[in-house]
């Protein structure tokens, strides 16, 4: 047998076996925790809209028994388009317009006008689109017997607006028309309604040509994107802890043989993939709620920060061998015994890494989460188990391949010390956490939350440890859970709407660039006048954004041509809620930081990729400036 049994104190290897399923208990609140708070912390991204609805009626006032005609002007913004009636796709958004009628009245007929043909670079086929201004003409039966009187009718237009490069999400724009049911009515002249009679000859467009037993090829390269990106959001920063835990873990399973690798590392994949249909479900529900979602916003409300650090730190406790959580027995069946992780621990692993993921953004993944959010709910859940793959992915070839697995060094003493170090990976993130909070409430509040988690520390130590007797276990127990109350109780009630206004303006410490706070109106209007704009999006809670602007903004390379060109540098805060901000990225495509772009007089803004680098962006600069000054 490989399995290696220490001759020393038992600071047994069963002591992370049998404190995860105890904690992952935590961990899955925390990932059902994001369903609501998605729901609410989205509202905050308020939905652009790209087209403008009108409504005229075709007379004053109208016999009962006749039939009143409305005509609906959709007034699309320049560069803009929306998807016809009858898209080209079945998984596009169709552009609707419903009328609400008084109670009785018959359903309204509706024309469409006819759609144009347009090719874009992010189709193979050529859609079926409406642009510019187009009319939509609805005739209505007056059901005869209606009494006299103004009868309101409430006017719904549901769209989708795309440019060349992005889809925006789908948006409910609203407005009223009153129809007068009474004599004297005289008609209202309009070339809408011969533009719209026109316009909808032959029952409006043609029937587009279904692919449903087809995936477009657009689709298929998505769910690409999405694998790829979940992969390489292995190797970023917010999940290295984990990471590290979970192939301390398969070490110790080889030493029990093949079936243990397979099993664990199936459990960790299974672990990945159902925490990303809990955030696929959170957007799902979001959306039919109105909102629009994003990736990793839950750290803006402080109580999920202040969760996610007691579970972190009694993962460090745990690692450090101050207590062992004793399972029932039906625990002990699917938790494993002895030195073996079991089902439930590799499960929760995963779940944790999803967790902890969350505040990071990966090349690709930004892309196909925003593709993802502004379809219907079955592509949303494909884009992200797509993504939920990738990240399983590792695990799911070790599963298939488990002799890989005798690559892995032998378990040995050598595994209490790792053991303790992992322990100490985990206590870096606590400290990030810390940071985190830090800028969401009040130094006082913060300090009065580290007293909370040592009180959480000692009561789990005396529980474990330092106290004998069920009475004063129990004891112990009840100040576990009161520091764990107080602690959450502490960052729930700061909310995090009084932090956002004090941070409002705050552009971080001074370095090499001086940043100024985001003001979208003034972005626009410098870059009107010729000056260059670069706005970076970013937040206390995002891992990468910190990464980026360490080792690639606040440089001596970068920090020049700012300064060579007078580029105007703004940092938007997003740390904390802000309408504004979650405003501008939905106007951009966008639901989730880093994001980085520059404003071009001239020119649309140019979008650069999560993972920012110094020559694209030094070479954009310098570019652009060019074309600006050879104007």
């Amino acid at each position: 047998m490989r399995g290696y049994t220490p001759m020393t104190r038992p600071v047994s290897v069963s002591i992370r076996c049998a404190v995860l399923p105890s904690l992952g208990i935590l961990v899955t609140l925390g990932i059902l925790g994001v369903l609501p708070l998605a729901s609410r912390a989205q509202a905050q991204m308020l939905r652009p809209e790209k087209a403008k609805l009108s409504v005229l009626t075709d007379r004053t006032a109208y016999e009962a028994g006749t039939t009143a005609r409305v005509a609906a002007r959709v007034s699309i913004e320049p560069e803009w388009h929306v998807n016809s009636h009858k898209p080209t796709f079945d998984y596009l958004i169709p552009t609707e317009l419903t009328l609400e009628l008084p109670a009785g009245w018959p359903k309204e007929s509706m024309r469409y006008p006819k759609d144009k043909v347009r090719t874009f670079a992010f189709a193979d086929k050529p859609l079926a689109v409406y642009e510019g201004d187009v009319a939509i003409l609805s005739e209505v039966r007056i059901p005869a017997g209606t009494a006299a009187g103004a009868f309101p009718v409430h006017v719904a237009l549901r769209y989708q607006s795309c440019n060349k490069s992005q889809c925006l999400p789908p948006v409910t724009t609203k407005t009223d028309v009153t129809l007068t049911v009474g004599p004297g009515g005289t008609p209202i002249e309009s070339p809408l309604f011969s533009v719209a009679s026109g316009g909808a000859a032959g029952g409006g467009a043609e029937p587009a040509v279904k692919t449903a037993a087809v995936v477009p090829p657009s689709v298929l390269f998505m769910l690409g994107v999405a694998v790829l990106g979940g992969l390489i959001l292995n190797a970023m920063p917010c999940v290295l802890p984990v990471l590290s835990l979970k192939v301390f873990g398969l070490v110790r399973s080889a030493g029990h043989g093949r079936a243990e690798v397979v099993r664990g590392a199936l459990a960790t994949a299974a672990g990945i993939l159902v925490s990303f249909w809990a955030l696929a479900l959170a957007a799902v529900a979001a959306r039919a709620a109105g909102a629009a979602v994003g990736w990793g916003v839950q750290f803006q409300r402080p109580g999920f920060v202040a969760f996610l650090t007691v579970v972190v730190v009694l993962f460090c406790l745990n690692l450090w061998g101050l207590f062992e959580i004793p399972l029932p027995q039906w625990a002990s069946r699917v938790g494993g015994t002895g030195a073996r992780e079991g089902v439930a621990g590799h499960f929760f692993s995963g779940l944790f890494a999803t967790l902890m993921a969350t505040p990071c953004s990966a090349p690709f993944l930004g892309t196909a989460i925003g593709f993802a959010l502004g379809q219907k709910a079955g592509l949303i859940l494909g884009i992200f188990t797509a993504v939920g793959f990738g990240m399983a992915l590792p695990y799911l070839l070790l599963a298939a391949a488990p002799g890989a697995a005798r690559f892995f060094p032998r378990p040995g003493a050598w595994m209490d010390t790792v053991r303790g170090a992992m322990g100490f990976l985990l206590a870096a993130a606590a400290v990030w956490l810390f940071y985190v909070l830090s800028a969401q409430m009040s130094p006082e509040r913060v300090a009065f939350i580290q007293l909370g988690l040592l009180g959480l520390a000692l009561f789990t130590w005396m529980r474990h440890r330092g106290l004998r007797g069920p009475a004063l276990q129990r004891l112990a127990g009840v100040g576990m859970a009161a520091a764990v109350a107080l602690i959450l109780v502490l960052a729930i009630s700061a909310g995090g709407g009084a932090t956002a206004q004090a941070a409002d303006g705050r552009t971080g410490p001074a370095g090499l660039i001086a940043w100024v706070p985001f003001d979208r109106t003034k972005a626009e209007s410098l870059a009107a006048d010729g000056k260059l704009v670069f706005v970076d999006v970013t937040a206390d809670w995002c891992f990468t954004c910190k990464v980026n602007e360490r080792l690639v903004l606040e440089t001596p390379e970068v920090a020049g041509a700012f300064q060579r060109h007078n580029v105007v540098a703004m940092r938007a805060d997003w740390t904390n809620r802000d309408d504004r901000i979650g405003t501008f990225l939905a106007d951009h495509g966008r639901y989730g930081i880093p994001f980085y772009v520059l404003y071009r007089p001239g020119n649309p803004p140019h979008v650069f990729s999560e993972l920012l680098n110094k020559e694209t962006l030094v070479s954009e600069v310098d570019a652009t400036a060019a074309k600006v000054a050879a104007r």
